[in-house]
């Protein structure tokens, strides 16, 4: 329960720059009088100002300041909560916002609406709305509850019932599935990304096997016609040879011929020789006896006849020279065929133990698509990772989904205010049957009234007298407190009535209100802001007075 203690205010609209100071403890009841304009309403509009940062009624902030002042608005207001002793101050030029708590200021770097949220979700744990429906009745700028739309009729009550938990908690669920919507959206995104790029990778590990089975197939064709073409170079040598051997020695054959030849050469200058001699002596110089002439000319016959044979024999060794010019010419042929072949076939050898080389590397690195396939391994492992995740992100969000069902407006809040609605509804009646107003007055779960009278005939707010009006407003108002200190969520000590009497109640209805006053309990400090002061003196245990001194508003002593 909250126990609000004291207020104090100066510089705030007609207030000047001494404190005025309220003790809201003083008397379980305070009537506060004064002329228009003397400033009875102001404090109503300083403790809204302090609370929420915003006035009771249509006033602007810059509006708040004393015009005259122009500086050094100040709203202080102490309360209790609990064990715990609160203090608020709330101003403008300079700006102050800070908390007190049992003597020590809250962290003041705080960011004002942290600040804010935190004294009315956790302290006060009332918003403005709910306040000024449970704390303050007015007839100036107030919106009574049945003139609120639903869904603020239900953020009342739900503040009333202490169940304002479940809209902040379906608030945060709401962020934290949209966090887990965007995180299925990535990780969905993710996995199609890894499956492209798995689908990407597999085709290159096939292209790459595809390209070593082709290189293979390559170097193996290779291989097979080199050795096709060595065999066929080694078969032309081996024919070549056989072809050299064939023809023999050319060397050889010209020594002998030239042997043959020189043997020629020396018998045909020998015959020559012997032929000259026996032409040019009859005698022989040794025996100097006398050669015949018919042995002479025998001898030269024979001589002439021997060197002609020898010239033939000359001649045809000269043709067989020519012959062997051409062994030789087919020889050497030969011979560098051979050495062409060999060449050929060394040649052929190194590039077939290349190529094997080259086959052997192709079969056996295996290295670079093994990593390629190891990578494929990996993007196939992230897609089943990301599936996985996937699966426990959707069922977190089916489950989410499934909480959030719950708390809806339709879910738990809708159980816990049906199980309220029929004490509501009772308290209601009751407080109207007080004031002598006798209608069944129904709300339902949606927050809309059903209003009907003795005769069963059906009514709406609207069309009831002002008066009538007021006093469904009051037993609305007594309802919210005996509620919400059943709850003991939003009860509170304070109650401020702002001139309901002075409107539309008459005197019957304003005898019923204050015998209603008198029953709400010890516990309960009731101020009455009311310009029938000689009609309610006597019927308050203390008064404030307000009146204008020198355009400023302050209490009376």
């Amino acid at each position: 329960m909250i126990i609000f203690e004291k207020l104090r205010y100066k510089n705030f609209l007609s207030t000047g720059n001494a404190f005025t100071e309220i003790d809201f403890t003083r008397s379980p009841s305070t009537l506060v009088v004064g002329d228009n304009g003397a400033g009875k309403s102001t404090f109503i509009d300083a403790l809204c100002y302090g609370l929420f940062n915003k006035p009771f009624r249509n006033v602007s902030k810059p509006q708040m300041m004393n015009s005259i002042n122009g500086k050094g608005l100040l709203v202080e207001i102490d309360f209790k909560v609990g064990n715990k002793e609160y203090r608020v101050r709330r101003g403008a030029q300079p700006n102050i916002f800070d908390i007190t708590v049992d003597g020590e200021v809250m962290d003041s770097e705080a960011a004002v609406r942290d600040t804010q949220k935190y004294l009315e979700e956790s302290v006060l744990k009332l918003n403005y709305k709910s306040f000024t429906q449970i704390v303050v009745l007015g007839s100036a700028s107030f919106t009574p509850f049945m003139q609120l739309p639903q869904g603020a009729r239900r953020e009342i009550i739900e503040d009333i019932l202490d169940i304002q938990v479940f809209t902040i908690m379906n608030q945060v669920l709401k962020e934290k599935l949209n966090v887990l919507k965007d995180e299925i959206r990535n990780i969905e995104t993710d996995i199609e990304v890894s499956k492209q790029k798995a689908t990407i990778q597999k085709q290159y590990v096939e292209t790459l096997e595809h390209n070593k089975q082709l290189k293979i197939k390559e170097i193996e064709e290779s291989i097979n016609e080199t050795e096709a073409s060595l065999k066929q170079i080694e078969e032309n040598k081996i024919e070549s040879e056989k072809a050299k051997s064939n023809l023999g020695s050319p060397q050889e054959k010209r020594r002998k011929l030239e042997q043959f030849k020189d043997k020629f050469q020396q018998q045909i200058e020998k015959a020559n020789k012997e032929l000259s001699f026996y032409h040019d002596n009859d005698d022989c110089p040794t025996c100097k006896q006398g050669i015949p002439h018919d042995f002479k000319e025998e001898i030269k016959e024979e001589r002439k006849t021997k060197i002609l044979e020898l010239e033939k024999a000359t001649t045809d060794l000269d043709d067989q020279f020519k012959e062997l010019d051409l062994l030789i010419e087919q020889y050497t042929e030969l011979d560098s065929k051979i050495i062409n072949f060999n060449n050929d076939i060394i040649t052929n050898q190194r590039y077939i133990q290349r190529l094997q080389s080259e086959l052997g590397d192709a079969k056996g690195n295996i290295a670079n698509i093994e990593d390629e396939k190891t990578k494929l391994k990996d993007l196939a492992k992230t897609v089943t990772e990301h599936n996985s995740l996937r699966s426990k992100k959707n069922e977190e969000n089916h489950y989410l989904n499934v909480c959030s069902t719950l708390l809806k407006d339709t879910g738990i809040k809708t159980r816990i205010i049906k199980q309220y609605l029929p004490a509501i509804n009772k308290l209601v009646n009751k407080y109207l049957a007080a004031m002598d107003f006798f209608v069944q007055f129904t709300l339902d779960e949606k927050f809309s009234e059903t209003i009907k009278s003795r005769f069963r005939d059906k009514f709406t707010y609207a069309s009831f007298s002002e008066g009538e009006k007021q006093r469904i407003d009051l037993a609305l108002l007594f309802t919210w407190r005996t509620i919400a200190k059943m709850k003991n969520s939003a009860a509170t000590n304070l109650l401020i009535l702002d001139e309901i009497f002075d409107s539309s109640l008459d005197n019957n209805g304003t005898d019923y209100v204050m015998t209603l006053l008198n029953t709400i309990g010890d516990d309960a400090n009731v101020f009455v802001i009311s310009h029938k002061g000689d009609l309610l003196f006597d019927k308050f245990r203390s008064v404030i007075k307000f009146e204008k001194k020198q355009n400023y508003s302050v209490i009376a002593k």
